[in-house]
């Protein structure tokens, strides 16, 4: 008769390894589409004209994160064409991942956190600065990335710029356009408007900026930047928690115009954009856009969301996502709004994962607790 360690010893054998990923959705510097942790590799879907017909290409590298944080977000470093990946490794959390995309190679810098939390931390990547700026219990931090598209030997500081007007409580929305913050849904914003940092005075405006048109709410969502063929952004897209459309916020003329909300109405959801076209990646690693036209409301209004169908060649979601109570997770787990990391060029926003609560990371290998018996009662069967 077997002992209960040999049982156990059984049990384990059958269990393959199991990693959750937190994926993440980004474009290059020639606005290639890129997804980043989906089944455990990184994909090229080229540009928005191959998006629907064919497969993705596979671009996973050496030295890539295995993209397991609980808030892991991509952004675009437009003049250098690297993406920047922050939180892509929960052993590493402090490390900020390089991807070349000229290059197609990784490499990891290391930074000081100087008691920056993580854990609250959301941000924006300046587009013509390239500097971090983000919120972590109401307190602006900067990194300052320089010209980098590959890691240097000298760590780097994240700093304490200074304390934020909006409170503790205040669950961050962030957008960038025209080197200015915008914090979406701050106490005592009305809807339509939106509260400002100035980056390069590094100051908050004591008044919020409204805008007209279409009224976005005074709520949290999501938030990334259109680039421009200027390289000037000076429109983000804002996605609130309700879905009720996709708000495009345009800073030179203060206006707001609105598209189609996406069809996968996930909280958990990230965001990334090109000059043309709006993307998706939910949490079932389904990735899906919606093309834009800047100033043209007529072709806008009629544009509709579609899956982006050489990715779902490549990795379909089914396979590319899972769930497990302790996986990873997008959201909050403490009820406070669900979170998001938006990819691309510019923003981050939402509350923050935490580390131990349920979720929605994808995983690269599953396997059911049936399965599992039916191994272990297998050998047992063999022995007896």
């Amino acid at each position: 008769m077997f002992a209960i360690p040999t049982l156990v010893s059984l049990f384990l054998l059958a269990v393959p390894h199991v990693v959750y990923a937190d994926p993440c959705v980004a474009f290059d510097a020639n606005f290639n589409l890129l997804t980043f942790g989906l089944n455990g590799k990184d994909w090229n879907a080229g540009t928005q004209d191959s998006w629907t017909s064919g497969s993705a290409t596979d671009i996973t590298a050496s030295g890539r994160p295995p993209f397991d944080g609980a808030n892991t977000t991509c952004y675009l470093a437009q003049f250098f064409n690297a993406v920047y990946v922050l939180n892509g490794d929960k052993s590493n959390p402090s490390n900020v991942h390089i991807y070349d995309a000229a290059a197609k190679s990784w490499t990891t810098q290391k930074t000081n956190l100087n008691n920056l939390d993580l854990s609250t931390f959301v941000t924006i990547l300046d587009h013509d600065t390239n500097v971090f700026y983000g919120l972590s219990q109401n307190n602006l931090w900067f990194l300052n990335m320089g010209e980098q598209k590959a890691a240097s030997s000298s760590a780097l500081d994240w700093t304490n710029a200074e304390t934020s007007p909006y409170g503790a409580d205040y669950q961050p929305t962030m957008a960038l356009a025209q080197n200015h913050v915008h914090f979406i849904g701050t106490p005592g914003t009305p809807a339509g408007s939106a509260q400002i940092f100035v980056i390069h005075f590094s100051f908050f405006q004591p008044q919020a900026q409204a805008y007209s048109g279409a009224t976005f709410p005074a709520s949290h969502g999501q938030a990334t930047s259109f680039f421009q063929d200027s390289g000037v952004q000076q429109e983000f897209a804002f996605i609130p928690d309700d879905f009720s459309d996709v708000y495009v916020i345009n800073v030179e003329t203060n206006t707001t115009a609105t598209l189609a909300a996406p069809s996968s109405k996930d909280t958990k959801a990230r965001y990334a954009a090109s000059i043309t076209a709006l993307v998706q990646l939910d949490s079932s690693g389904a990735v899906s856009f919606i093309p834009y036209k800047q100033g043209d409301a007529s072709t806008n209004s009629a544009a509709k969301w579609a899956s982006v169908a050489n990715i779902a060649a490549a990795v379909p979601a089914s396979s590319a996502s899972g769930s497990s109570a302790t996986g990873t997770s997008h959201g909050s787990s403490t009820g406070a709004p669900a979170g998001t990391r938006v990819s691309g060029t510019s923003t981050a926003t939402g509350s923050s994962a935490s580390s131990t609560g349920s979720g929605n990371g994808a995983m690269s290998t599953a396997a059911s607790f049936g399965t599992i018996a039916a191994a272990v009662l297998s050998v047992l069967a063999s022995l007896s």
